[in-house]
């Protein structure tokens, strides 16, 4: 695919992304929105109260790149100051009904995607890590509506069929290989690993030089559920070769924000 092209395809995955969670969270009652969630001290609600966050600021940092900037920078440079914004972020979401809840995220989302539709696809824009392409930006909403659906999903007991859209989410794994080492104070590794993995429809997906001494193999859907820190790789049915493969899939974390524990094994 061109740019454009497949720019318009993220876009259009993220949509139906967000299409498949609403359909699971409004199927719930409102019991349902308070179950726990794998996240520890997480229900049901924070969940989508965190994606209802993050897409706003999604969105401030797509059309006000510099006073995000800013405001990322100082909570930054304050440790302190940080905790207390994330925690405060899920504050909002505890004192909505499910139902306006529910309103928040679709009011938000339903915002976010008609501005990134005008973003140029290689326009930078600044996150909580390391600033993006759009392209790139708009993979990383995907790739937290997904990760976040995985948090619910396994706690209501849903069995999420896994789709196409895993590749979007698999492509970020592969390229924030050296975020993952960076984010931990790590030299990233200059040898290449190679990752082919199995599709839903059972297609090859691979990255990276075949005669790489490090390889990564196995279904998609693996491999995204531990670059997400959704599953313990011992859980997985990924084969690692390679001392450069197993240390990046023990640290493995395809999203922005400190280091987290790895998911407990099963």
């Amino acid at each position: 695919m061109t740019g454009d092209a497949a720019y318009a395809q993220v876009l259009e995955d993220l949509s139906a992304e967000h299409e498949d969670l609403d359909a699971l969270v409004s199927s719930l009652d409102d019991s349902g929105w308070e179950v726990a969630t794998p996240a520890p001290g997480w229900s049901v609600r924070d969940q989508v109260g965190h994606l209802a966050f993050f897409d706003a600021r999604a969105r401030e940092a797509l059309t006000e790149p510099e006073g995000f900037a800013e405001m990322v920078s100082a909570l930054q440079a304050d440790p302190p100051a940080l905790v207390a914004w994330i925690d405060r972020h899920l504050v909002e979401p505890r004192s909505l009904t499910a139902g306006e809840l529910l309103g928040w995220w679709r009011a938000e989302r339903s915002s976010l995607l008609p501005v990134l539709a005008v973003t140029e696809p290689t326009a930078r824009i600044p996150w909580f890590g390391p600033s993006m392409s759009a392209t790139s930006f708009a993979t990383a909403r995907l790739m937290e509506t997904w990760a976040h659906g995985q948090d619910i999903a396994d706690a209501v007991g849903v069995t999420r069929l896994p789709t196409a859209r895993l590749r979007h989410v698999a492509h970020l794994g592969v390229k924030t290989m050296g975020w993952s080492f960076v984010s931990r104070g790590m030299e990233p590794p200059a040898e290449p690993v190679y990752v082919e993995l199995r599709s839903p429809e059972h297609e090859v997906w691979a990255w990276g030089p075949e005669d790489a001494g490090n390889v990564v193999r196995g279904p998609a859907i693996d491999f995204c559920l531990v670059v997400t820190r959704r599953r313990h790789r011992s859980d997985s049915h990924l084969e690692v070769g390679g001392p450069v493969a197993e240390e990046w899939m023990n640290i493995a974390q395809a999203f922005a924000g400190p280091p987290t524990v790895a998911a407990p094994e099963r």
